[in-house]
């Protein structure tokens, strides 16, 4: 039994001086008032505690499990509740479940001003780029088309070249049509097969490997139709027959 402290046993003497004055009699034993309205287990437990702060063992009038141990060291005494415990632990509360106690990083940015500061800085300096390179680069426009004579070879522009280099491999159908949609169409679904949120290169390797053989392919049929066609459209060396291609 743990040691009933000072200030509960204030209020239990006080609660029997309380009720041997609104009684006006009864039997005493011991130079305490017996017919009170405290029970009978309380008061056996307050004559233990008395004796053992005193320095002895009490035992009650009838059988009690109540033992109150000797004074420790320190002069205080000691007791054990069930198993030993004298404290009672109600719950434990995490701090986290009650306040955030560690802000989570967030890997994003607002867009303004962060991206957009960032996109006009790079439009500024492509601008700053072009108008350098129109300053040393003379870039004239041609002369007047003459529909009566077709310049050979006739290639479109270097942006529809890997088009034209298509059309001199496989049917109209397939290479107009079939093979540009189908690229178009597994490029608008890539971000739904990777829906990796990382920016990392590594932890993006489908949707790297999809872009760069896109990227590739494109750009190896511009660079045959742009530097390895000649008259006729014919297949030839840039180092042997010249460049037939002009901006």
């Amino acid at each position: 039994m743990t040691e009933i402290p000072e200030h509960l046993l204030k209020r239990a003497q006080a609660a029997r001086d309380k009720a041997a004055a609104e009684s006006g009699a009864g039997a005493t034993e011991g130079g305490e008032a017996t017919d009170s309205r405290i029970p009978a287990h309380l008061l056996e437990r307050s004559k233990a505690a008395k004796a053992g702060a005193s320095g002895g063992v009490a035992v009650a009038d009838r059988p009690s499990t109540a033992v109150v141990a000797a004074p420790a060291a320190g002069g205080l005494p000691t007791g054990a509740g069930p198993g030993g415990h004298t404290q009672r632990l109600l719950t434990v509360v995490k701090s986290g479940s009650i306040q955030d106690v560690k802000a989570v990083p967030v890997d994003k940015v607002h867009t303004w001003p962060h991206l957009l500061g960032i996109e006009f800085v790079a439009s500024l300096a492509c601008t700053a780029f072009l108008f350098m390179f129109s300053w040393f680069v003379n870039a004239p426009l041609l002369r007047a088309a003459n529909f009566n004579q077709t310049p050979n070879p006739s290639k479109a522009p270097w942006y529809f070249l890997g088009l034209q280099e298509l059309l001199t491999m496989f049917h109209p159908m397939i290479a107009g049509v079939t093979l540009p949609g189908m690229g178009l169409i597994a490029l608008m679904f890539a971000p739904y097969m990777d829906r990796n949120p990382s920016n990392k290169p590594e932890d993006r390797k489908f949707m790297t490997s999809l872009f760069t053989v896109h990227l590739m392919f494109w750009a190896v049929l511009v660079i045959i139709g742009s530097f390895f066609r000649g008259p006729g459209f014919n297949f030839t060396f840039p180092w042997r027959d010249g460049i037939f291609f002009e901006l």
